[in-house]
């Protein structure tokens, strides 16, 4: 099929998908494109009282989302693209495959390469990982199955995580006789301590989305079925506060945890000075006093 007649397909099933009750819709030629370019991946924009939620779904099933070359290059093509565009408020990352978060590196595809190519493909795994980490946006993976290995590398990366009681998390690569290498030893221990990573990283044992919980690597579990609506109503109640406000919030947060707490509020009072003069902080007065909701521009 050409990507003239794959675009065209696609147009028609979005007419039959707009024809009928959703809990959301989306209307970007980007997702389109993205989409008729490579199954791996789909990036919906959300609309109406939910604009500014964006979510990446990983649909690779024939391999359990794992994630080879191509992949990889979508992954970093969209992350770019959110951080580019200024209508994003929050990115959720989620699976269409059930069962399945995402089973880590396309196994099968690095027995074929060479070690020169397995150096150069972690490294890019790592630097897409920290470009998802350091995204001006809020993330959230919502994890509704298995996310193993660099699956949950990239859950790691996200600012918020969201899992069902039988998802299964695992760093399994001791097994492989290697160590996680797209940022997992570094996140993992920074989250959950380094007597519990090291635990996880060194028996390469899987715990349940209820384990997740009790150690602080996830910050909800729910049923089963209800991880993405979780989700959705965690975006919905970001996307309500001031745009540049959360902005400056995570880079303060990220940035002053890595550093002496003098450099950290520093790092604070300059974030906080950049929100002084803008006009969302005036509307954000002016609704209060008047007793009304915000209605902010990111301004």
């Amino acid at each position: 099929m050409s990507a003239f007649a794959s675009i065209a397909k696609t147009l028609n099933n979005l007419k039959a998908y707009n024809s009928t009750p959703q809990l959301f819709r989306f209307t970007s030629i980007r997702t389109l494109l993205l989409r008729s370019a490579s199954e791996s991946l789909k990036l919906q924009k959300f609309t109406d009282s939910d604009s500014g939620i964006f979510e990446l779904t990983l649909e690779r099933p024939e391999t359990k989302n794992a994630i080879g070359r191509d992949m990889l290059k979508r992954l970093e093509y969209t992350f770019d693209a959110v951080n580019k565009d200024n209508t994003a408020k929050v990115l959720m990352i989620s699976s269409s495959v059930p069962k399945v978060f995402c089973a880590g590196a396309d196994l099968k595809e690095r027995k074929t390469m060479s070690s020169s190519e397995i150096k150069d493909f972690v490294h890019r795994l790592r630097s897409t990982f920290s470009l998802l980490e350091e995204l001006n946006v809020p993330t959230i993976a919502v994890i509704e199955g298995a996310a193993l290995g660099g699956g949950l590398e990239m859950a790691l990366s996200c600012d918020l995580r969201i899992c069902v009681e039988d998802t299964v998390l695992g760093l399994p690569e001791t097994g492989l006789a290697i160590i996680p290498g797209a940022g997992g030893t570094q996140r993992l221990s920074r989250l959950v301590g380094k007597s519990i990573a090291k635990d996880l990283i060194f028996t390469g044992r899987k715990i349940t989305g209820r384990d997740a919980v009790s150690i602080g690597l996830v910050n909800y579990c729910v049923s089963s079925g209800e991880a993405h609506l979780k989700a959705l109503g965690i975006a919905r109640d970001i996307i309500q506060k001031g745009p540049l406000a959360i902005r400056m919030a995570k880079r303060a947060i990220n940035g002053g945890f890595e550093v002496d707490m003098v450099s950290a509020l520093e790092l604070e009072e300059n974030c906080y000075e950049q929100l002084l003069h803008t006009k969302d902080r005036l509307e954000g007065l002016a609704a209060f006093a008047e007793r009304r909701k915000p209605e902010y521009t990111g301004e």
